[in-house]
């Protein structure tokens, strides 16, 4: 007869608050349109089958089967399939943490790879039939196994887990990214945007930055840019008129910030799309 014994060893590992509030299971069929959204809670997306890209801002990553990405909160974000091959998901919406990758200070987008994705795969169908069958104890039943999916999340990359408190948008920086995105063609400088929120003009570009990655004229270029590349692939407007309709002091400023950011001029992006 043989007999192996292993006695547990109790590691100080922190409670970790975190708390699930969703869980989705979806096939890209074709029947709706995925479209730039944001939450205020930190999603987890794995991917069960097919292939397509994620979308962020002006980042497009390519996903295949077993990806898990992980999506802080306020981050703008869309999914597309692939022609053929379309995308089958679960995701999980979580409260009370977000993710930040090592030896950094704000939380980003993170993709994982897993040695054992069938693993990862069956805690998220465990998930989703507890919730779905809401039999006795259902909730803590997920709320361990969304610890146990976090601690492999933790053990396998290279991300720490940070209280969402630490990083949840105040209501004034909210107040700050609705305004830029609704009036970005207008004229709007730090001093405009100090006056809606009474903070502090420093202190309020320093809590803007550590929500969004940006300053906020930073954002607010970005955002006028991203509705100038539209404008420039479905449009025959002028470059001058599309300098001007997105908030643009002058048509020679509008080119220099473009180039700085895509390294083509605006004539030369509309060239390449009508091309394609």
């Amino acid at each position: 007869m043989s007999h192996r014994h292993y006695s547990i060893k109790t590691d100080s590992i922190p409670k970790m608050n975190s708390r699930l509030l969703s869980i989705s299971l979806s096939k890209d069929e074709k029947d709706w349109s995925s479209v730039p959204h944001t939450h205020h809670f930190t999603e987890i997306f794995f991917v069960l089958n097919g292939k397509g890209n994620f979308l962020f801002h002006n980042d497009i990553r390519p996903i295949e089967t077993g990806d898990l990405i992980i999506i802080p909160p306020y981050l703008e974000h869309t999914e597309q399939s692939i022609p053929g091959l379309p995308l089958e998901y679960y995701v999980i919406g979580i409260d009370g943490i977000a993710f930040q990758p090592k030896n950094t200070e704000n939380t980003a987008q993170i993709f994982c790879n897993f040695d054992n994705r069938q693993l990862i795969a069956d805690l998220f169908a465990q998930i989703y039939f507890e919730v779905k069958e809401q039999r006795y104890g259902s909730d803590m039943i997920c709320q361990h196994l969304l610890e146990i999916l976090i601690l492999r999340i933790i053990r396998s990359q290279q991300v720490i887990p940070v209280s969402i408190d630490t990083v949840r948008m105040t209501k004034e920086c909210a107040q700050i990214k609705e305004y830029l995105d609704t009036n970005y063609a207008q004229h709007i400088t730090l001093d405009k945007l100090t006056g809606l929120t009474h903070m502090n003009k420093y202190y309020m570009a320093h809590s803007f930055a550590k929500f969004t990655g940006l300053s906020p004229i930073q954002y607010l270029n970005r955002r006028r840019l991203e509705t100038a590349c539209q404008l420039l692939r479905d449009t025959d407007y002028s470059v001058s008129d599309i300098a001007g309709s997105t908030g643009f002091s002058s048509q020679s400023y509008f080119t220099q910030i473009f180039r700085k950011t895509y390294g083509i001029t605006p004539v030369k992006y509309r060239q390449s799309h009508n091309q394609n």
